[in-house]
Formats: C-alpha cells, structure tokens, sequence
C-alpha cells in the first residue's frame, strides 16, 4: 500500500499479506518528481491506481503503484478533481468567472469527452454508480441523467423537483436518489427517494419536516439506508448559536423511516454508518458530548456516556470505532473494540485536522494542515494501541489521506491485535529533541486582582484541601468553618501585601481613605528629629461583622475578632428570595414597557406569570 501525505511527500509500505496488509515503510518513491511550486488538492481513483495531482499550471495524472507520470493536461488554476468509481473518467472544476458576453463558462471538465457550466463548488461533480452505467448532476430543479459510456446522447433521463439544493446517489447494485428540498415560506421541507431506473415513478420513501435549511446524507454501503442530517443556521428558541439540528432514518424501499430521537440538547456534531451497514454511530449534545451506537431500526446498542468529542469513524472491517476530539477540542482520540465495547487506548493528538482510517484497519493517520493552522504543520500515524509510529512534518501541509484500495482487497480484522511494529526513526528523533516541559505549580485560577492575598474559601478548597463549605476533602463528617487570616477580615481596599514587608495596620474609618480632622499630634507635618520618642500608636482593631437571622451585619470594633457565624437558610427561605428576586426583575421589566421599549416573547411572558409568583409567595410567607 502506497500512502500518499502531500503533493510533495509520496510513502510506500511494504507489503507481506494480500495487498494492503504488513507494517509500513516510510521510504520516500524515487521515482515521483515533487513539484517546485505550491500545489493545493490532489484526488486518488477509488481503486487507488490512478493519483491526479493540481498545479498552478496544470494537472498531472500518475499511476499510483509506480509515480510514473502518465498524462499532463494543460488546464492551469484547478481547484478541485474527481474520479469516477473506476478510475475511467477524471473531472475537474475551476472558479466560474462571468464572462460578460452572455455565454456560460465551461469550468466543470470531464475528460475527455465533455464540459459543462457549474457555479457553484459544493457540490460540483457528477456523481455515478458504482459500475459506471450511470451519471447525474442537479441543476436548478432537474436531476439530469447521462450514459457516461456515450455523453454525446446528452440527458438519458431527468426527473424535476422544485426546489431541490441537493441530491446523493446511493453505491450498491440498485442506485436510488436522495433528494433534499429545504423548508421555503412556511412550506416544510423534505427528503424524496426516488429508484434511479425508474424515475417516472413516484418516489419509494418521502419524509416532511420543518426546521431544515440544510441537509447532510449519508447512504450505508449497501445502499438499503439513508441517514438525513438537517441545520438550520439560527435556533429560534435562543437556547444554541449552531442552530438547530435533527436527525432522520430513512430506508430506499419506503418500509420504515422514523426522526432519531436524541436525549441530550444541542447540535449534532457527527454521524456515521458502520462499514456493515447494519449500525450507525451519533455525537450529539453540548459538550460533553453523548456517543450513542444504533442498529439500522434505531434500537440503542450502546450508551459510551459523554466526552468532549466531535468525531467518529469506524475501521473498514467495522471491528474499531474511533471517537476523537478536534477543531477547537483538545485532540484526545479514544479507540474502542466493537465487539467488547471496551477502550483500547487512547491517544494525545493535539492539533488534529484530519483523521483518517489505514485500509487494513490497523493504523491511523492524522495531520495537522493549513490554513487552519501554519505552525506544526505535517503528519502522524499512529498504531491502533496507541503507539506514534510515524513522523513527517512540512511546511505547509495541505492534504494527506492514505492510498486507497480495492474493497476486495481490504484483509480481514484479525481474532487477536498484534503487538505494534516498531517505530520509524523520525519518532526516536522527535523524542530524543523534545524537551520536557517544566511542571507547573497546580492550583485554583485566581484572577490578577487577587494574586498574592490570603485565598479567600471558594479558592482555598484546592489549595487548602478544604472545601467551599468548610469539610475537608475525602472525609464524610463536617468541620467547624475555617477563618480567614485577621489579615483578610480587615479591609484591605484591594491593596495587595508583598510578602515579607511589613503589615500596615487597618484605617479605623472602615478603609473609605479619608483622614481623621483632630488636633495634630507635635511632630506632625514635619521630620521628627533624631532621638524625638516616636508617639505611641493606637492598638490594632478590626472591624468584625456580626451577622443576623435576618441576613442584616452590624460593624462594630473589638480587639478580639468574634468567629463569624451564618445560619444556612432553609429550603423555605431560599425559595422565598428567588421569588423576590423574580418580581423585582418583573418591576424592571414592567418600567421598561412604561418607557416605550420593546420586549421579547420570554419577557412578556416572565410579565405574565407576576399573579402566579405573589400567590406562591403568599403561601410559602404562611408556611414561614
């Protein structure tokens, strides 16, 4: 198996069993000439024998195996490529740029038999069955189909959907077409399949919905299911700034189709089938996020809790499942066996933009590529137990993906992991390199303000093992509420004590600053002379608040500071002030509308609910 990881990088891995099995090398191919100018995309056939390679001036086509150029053609400034299933057809796509004249632009390119005007990038290809008998493209409303072995015969059939903004071809033996209509003027929205062959016919599956603006499909290998996911860009309950998001099962026979409920709030992050195409994995939820495993009738399989994780992927011989964390995640990727649904290991990928399964299910590769980051730039690739095998970093890293292979190809899972080849040099060198970071002196966060001052006890229930309400950490019997220092009680004003200097004694005033108007003591005003007795300062006293029943404090001064006491309020009492606290906010609310401002459907509504807040605190002021 060939991997390539950059236009600029080519690796081959060796090859013991089959044709994709063994531990890799990672000797740079001799014979593939590396371009001497920066290159942005690159495309692999699906069989892996062909690789086309973008350039400012052209594209280049080798044969994957060997790095031998094969054909150059002279179309410059390309910015994405396709292959066709088999590797027969190559398109490409440019900007579209409006030529002025009326006329269309040719940007889209299917060598080498025809072209065509495509606006738009995503998406811009084709897309054809897996035996290549047929191809379609959406433009405007119409799903237009071509014989791809004769392009000159034009359209072969044509099916109309108003509205339509994307359509996806299922793989399998007997394609169907997916066709995604957006929710327009109050009109829902909704997902047709309709049989490829038999177009004229009414759509075998077809589901309505309201809240999708967008939609991600996904068919399973067999192309018997279809997973629908459905955005919307703003959440007009208030409650995500993604947007709101749902999740469909639909089957192409029209036998079953149902929403996916999910238990926990907030968007989707990821969804994917396994490579059997009889279970499904979903990341979903605020972070953490939940991980749940589904069979194809939607029943739970599995419950993998929360984690802060975005992404997941099945090995190609479904026996793995990866869950990772990336974008502005920290990088952690969690490998779990499918079958005993335990972690196997887990693995620090700081940085990760893209995560990509090997062919034999054994390695994985992540790199870190521009232009979401320019620094670090290159890739990793890891063993399945979670040891770095690999190490190549570059410059500017654009894409990386391994070489693909040929489904038949793809070698078993085996009964038992073997242990991890050994590492490449580049990580003995990595390691040799890195320095260990000095350890940093572990803590509560305080803020600049509050940096130097004796903790206060909402910082001290980490530096002091001691807990907010004063029991110390790991024991199961209250303490008597630790102090402050004498120090902390008095008011500082904010004044931060260096350590080792000396204590400057609280003002009497209660801090406000303002000096005492009284007669001046001699001296005073002017330097006292040598051997001039220093006058006799006032003893130190502090300020010590009392606290109440009724939640009032009285300030009074004592040379010995009293302990503190504050009586916990009941379950009665705390409801009591957060109904107080509501009306007040309702009497805010009410001088507003008094002023002529206009309120939102949640304040009004809080408005409402006034009658209903002073009856409860009627009630609960009987009960007190």
């Amino acid at each position: 198996m060939s991997q390539q990881v950059s236009p600029q990088y080519a690796f081959r891995a060796q090859n013991s069993v089959g044709l994709v099995s063994g531990s890799p090398t990672y000797d740079l191919i001799e014979s593939f000439k590396a371009p001497d100018v920066t290159t942005r995309t690159y495309k692999y056939s699906l069989d892996g024998r062909l690789f086309a390679l973008a350039m400012p001036s052209g594209v280049r086509v080798h044969q994957a195996e060997t790095a031998v150029l094969l054909h150059e053609l002279p179309i410059p400034n390309v910015v994405d490529l396709g292959f066709s299933p088999r590797g027969t057809y190559l398109s490409t796509w440019e900007r579209h740029v409006n030529l002025g004249d009326g006329t269309q632009q040719k940007n889209l390119r299917i060598f080498s038999l025809i072209a065509f005007s495509q606006k738009y990038q995503d998406p811009w290809d084709v897309q054809y069955t897996i035996s290549e008998s047929h191809a379609i493209r959406l433009v405007g409303s119409d799903v237009q189909v071509f014989n791809p072995a004769d392009w000159g015969k034009g359209i072969v059939a044509r099916l109309k959907v108003e509205g339509a903004s994307a359509i996806t071809l299922s793989p399998g033996l007997n394609p169907s077409i997916a066709v995604f209509v957006p929710e327009k003027k109050g009109q829902p929205a909704s997902v047709r399949i309709h049989a490829l062959l038999n177009l004229s016919a009414p759509p075998t599956c077809q589901k309505t919905f309201f809240k999708a603006e967008k939609s991600l499909i996904k068919w399973n290998n067999l192309g018997t299911q279809v997973l629908v996911l459905t955005h919307t860009d703003v959440d007009s309950t208030n409650k995500s700034y993604y947007g709101q998001s749902g999740l469909y099962l639909l089957s192409a026979a029209g036998n079953f189709d149902c929403r996916i409920t999910l238990d926990k709030e907030g968007p989707v992050h990821d969804f994917a089938w396994s490579p059997n195409s009889k279970e499904f994995g979903v990341v979903y939820g605020f972070m953490p996020a939940r991980i749940m495993l589904f069979d194809h009738r939607v029943r739970t399989l599995n419950d993998f809790g929360t984690s802060f994780c975005n992404y997941i992927s099945f090995n190609p011989q479904s026996r793995l499942l990866l869950l990772g964390g990336f974008g502005n995640l920290a990088g952690k990727i969690d490998v779990y066996d499918r079958r005993s649904l335990t972690k196997i290991s887990t693995i620090d990928a700081s940085n990760t933009s893209h995560c990509e399964w090997s062919a034999d299910g054994k390695f994985i590769l992540t790199a870190t590529l521009s232009p979401r980051l320019r620094v670090d730039n290159g890739i990793k690739i890891w063993y399945l137990l979670g040891q770095l095998v690999h190490v190549q970093d570059c410059e500017e890293l654009y894409q990386a993906s391994w070489r693909p292979s040929l489904i038949d190809a793809v070698p078993a899972f085996p009964s038992v992991i073997p242990p991890a080849p050994a590492p490449s040099s580049t990580v003995q060198a990595v390691a040799a390199s890195s320095k260990p970071s000095p350890a940093r002196p572990s803590g509560a966060y305080r803020p600049p303000g509050a940096r130097g001052q004796s903790a206060s006890l909402a910082y001290s229930r980490e530096e002091d093992n001691v807990s907010p309400m004063g029991t110390p950490l790991g024991s199961g019997t209250a303490t008597p509420t630790r102090q402050r220092p004498l120090a902390s009680l008095s008011n500082n004003q904010g004044r931060r004590h260096v350590p080792g200097a000396a204590a400057s004694a609280p003002s009497l005033d209660g801090g406000k600053g303002r000096k005492r108007k009284g007669p001046k003591e001699k001296g005073e005003g002017r330097g006292r002379r040598d051997g001039e007795p220093r006058p006799e300062s006032l003893p130190v006293v502090a300020p010590v608040v009392e606290v109440d029943g009724s939640g009032l404090g009285t300030n009074e001064e004592s040379s010995v500071p009293p302990t503190p006491t504050v009586e916990p309020l009941d379950a009665v009492q705390k409801k009591v002030r957060n109904l107080s606290k509501k009306l007040k906010a309702i009497e805010e609310l009410k001088e507003k509308v008094a002023r002529g401002e206009r309120l939102e459907a949640t304040q009004l509504k809080k408005i409402e609910s006034e009658v209903d807040i002073r009856k409860e605190l009627a009630s609960l002021s009987l009960l007190s």
